[in-house]
């Protein structure tokens, strides 16, 4: 199929000179723009490399060039894996811990209980048990310990033999509790990626941390389960020239890239570089299966298998698979169950063990989500009230909300007002908080501000995600401070919110092999988005609400074409109304694979419309 024919031809090119026309305002509020790409680059990649048109101006749309479209196309990590002593420390980390494995120490890992913590944990517990390294894992109990590494838990590992120990996902800024372990003869080693405010804790033996300030690696965009696997790199390397795999079987380091995925895509990380290339070839790992168990390092993770199948995983998987489907279960045990369970799903070598906690966290996701939906509602109801969608960071707060799920809903709350959310759960005189952010506002950065500021007992983050402790009785004086703070910055996000559209297509580009086209420039996510796509005066034919509010629907063209479409979470809203209207509209979406009726069939997943004029 010549996808070229399905858009507006450019008189000059065989690439498409595309224009939007003249219409209302768009149901989210978001004002429309073709994304920009360079013609002359997008001619030359697809002369280069024979593409298609589309797909070549979505690659030059997203800065590759013709010299390195091919390699883009094809992503390896023997062509883009950076020595992984780049990173600052992880010379010393490397040496420590092959110290450890030749003198048969017992090695610690802390691990954080969220799904990049339990991953990048699963990581480095595989990789000891293949080359037969003793190693003690502990995870903490959200609701009882919370997050970060504690005094208490460094010397449970070292009671229990531990002379080495490894915190994943946390610990950079854990100046005391590393300090205290230190002083009592063991040596911590830290594998984390949150930001830091000032210098590593003095009595780690070593800190790597891509975003710690005098880290010049340029590999930010790594998770903790990104750090942790370029960890084992960088050990198993030291190991091989040491002579360790002499007498033994060396392992296949590449098995560990689908929980690398997994942790990379769950904490959003920009799939860009290093990272997309390390999520390319996990989801590899993770589609190309394996008859083996977990440690015999080789195929991928069995446990995410048994997960993917329970949670309804078909075909290849996708970056959708990793963040909707496997790591909310994932997630799910950390926050109203225990990261364990996730954990030994993902380190299990019984197959009947991993189809049994498979289950368990699909019905610890169900409990999940009909606790979110109640501290979502109390969290609707206290906004309304008073009347803090005025605000320009709403700060919701509720005694008794459970601090598993307030992190998703302040991520939905946000997607309802946009603008960044921080939702507290309160228990007495302390609360813990999570919030999100917008696109253009650092709510990490703000966060940590707070803390420093003395309205907060603690706090950090992201850009884009943050949590906090919080007295009660500051909730008050955070909003203002945090609302002054960013209030320019929110109002700046605002002003520029667009919605990006790679081309305009013809009805008749709504198909499968459209949608596999598309995909060849993934994975997608944050740094790499998803190609959106517009089909110009269309209407809707018999339209029907289906699930929990979405409109599936059937669009229409002037000239008769028609498109099977749906529309998530768009019955009550905007979006609703122009899709029923009977009237013609233009609609922007993404381009699938209709699974349910098979073959060449496609579907549009609508994100938004706006009337035509």
């Amino acid at each position: 199929m010549n996808m070229t024919s399905a858009m507006t031809a450019d008189d000059c090119s065989d690439l498409p000179q595309m224009r939007l026309p003249p219409m209302g305002a768009p149901a989210s509020g978001r004002r429309w723009v073709l994304r920009e790409a360079d013609a002359r680059e997008a001619m030359a990649i697809a002369q280069a490399l024979d593409l298609d048109p589309v797909l070549s101006r979505i690659l030059a749309a997203r800065g590759v060039s013709a010299d390195s479209a091919a390699q883009y196309l094809a992503p390896s990590l023997r062509a883009e894996m950076p020595d992984p002593l780049v990173l600052k420390d992880m010379d010393r980390a490397s040496a420590r811990l092959a110290a450890a494995v030749r003198d048969g120490e017992i090695i610690g890992v802390f691990g954080d209980y969220d799904v990049d913590g339990t991953t990048a944990s699963a990581i480095l517990k595989l990789y000891f048990d293949w080359i037969g390294v003793p190693s003690l894992v502990y995870l903490p109990d959200r609701i009882t310990e919370g997050y970060g590494p504690s005094a208490a838990a460094f010397e449970a590992l070292r009671a229990d033999g531990a002379g080495v120990i490894v915190t994943v996902d946390c610990g950079a800024s854990a100046h005391e509790p590393i300090e205290q372990a230190a002083r009592s003869g063991v040596d911590i080693v830290v594998f984390d990626h949150h930001l830091m405010s000032g210098p590593p804790p003095e009595g780690a033996k070593a800190v790597v941390n891509p975003n710690r300030p005098d880290d010049v690696s340029g590999l930010n965009n790594l998770s903790a389960a990104g750090v942790a696997f370029m960890g084992v790199v960088a050990l198993n390397r030291a190991l091989r020239e040491a002579g360790y795999f002499a007498d033994r079987r060396e392992p296949d380091l590449k098995s560990l890239l689908d929980l690398a995925a997994l942790g990379l895509v769950c904490d959003v990380m920009e799939i860009t570089g290093l990272t997309r290339v390390m999520v390319a070839q996990g989801l590899k790992v993770l589609g190309g299966g394996s008859q083996g168990g977990a440690s015999q390092g080789g195929g991928g993770n069995p446990g995410l298998r048994a997960l993917g199948e329970r949670a309804g995983v078909k075909g290849a998987p996708t970056t959708y698979h990793l963040g909707f489907l496997l790591g909310p279960r994932i997630n799910a045990a950390g926050r109203i169950g225990h990261a364990r369970e996730a954990f030994e799903l993902m380190t299990s070598d019984d197959a009947a063990r991993r189809r049994a906690l498979a289950e368990r966290l699909h019905i610890l996701n169900a409990e999940r989500q009909e606790i979110e939906a109640e501290v979502q509602e109390a969290a609707l109801r206290d906004i309304e009230t008073h009347q803090r969608h005025a605000d320009d960071v709403i700060v919701t707060a509720g005694e008794g909300w459970h601090p598993g799920v307030i992190g998703i809903v302040a991520g939905r709350l946000k997607e309802v007002y946009d603008r960044p959310v921080i939702v507290i759960g309160l228990d007495g005189d302390e609360g813990k908080g999570s919030g999100r952010s917008i696109t253009g506002v650092d709510l990490g950065a703000a966060i940590s501000a707070a803390r420093e500021e003395g309205l907060l007992l603690a706090g950090g983050g992201h850009a884009m995600a943050a949590g906090l402790t919080i007295a009660s009785g500051h909730i008050d004086a955070f909003r203002r401070a945090l609302n002054e703070r960013l209030r320019e910055d929110i109002s700046r996000a605002r002003e520029n919110r667009v919605s990006q559209i790679d081309a305009i297509v013809a009805p008749s580009a709504v198909t499968k092999t459209f949608a596999d086209l598309v995909a060849q420039a993934g994975p997608y996510g944050p740094g790499n988005p998803e190609p959106y796509f517009a089909l110009l005066n269309m209407r809707g034919e018999f339209a029907k609400t289906v699930g929990k509010g979405h409109i599936a629907l059937t669009l229409k063209s002037d000239t008769g074409e028609s498109v099977r479409a749906i529309a998530f979470r768009a019955e009550d809203g905007p979006l609703g109304e122009i899709l029923k209207s009977g009237r013609r509209f233009h609609v922007t979406g993404k381009v699938r694979a209709d699974d349910w009726r098979g073959g060449d069939a496609g579907q549009l997943q609508i994100s938004d419309a706006a009337f035509a004029e």
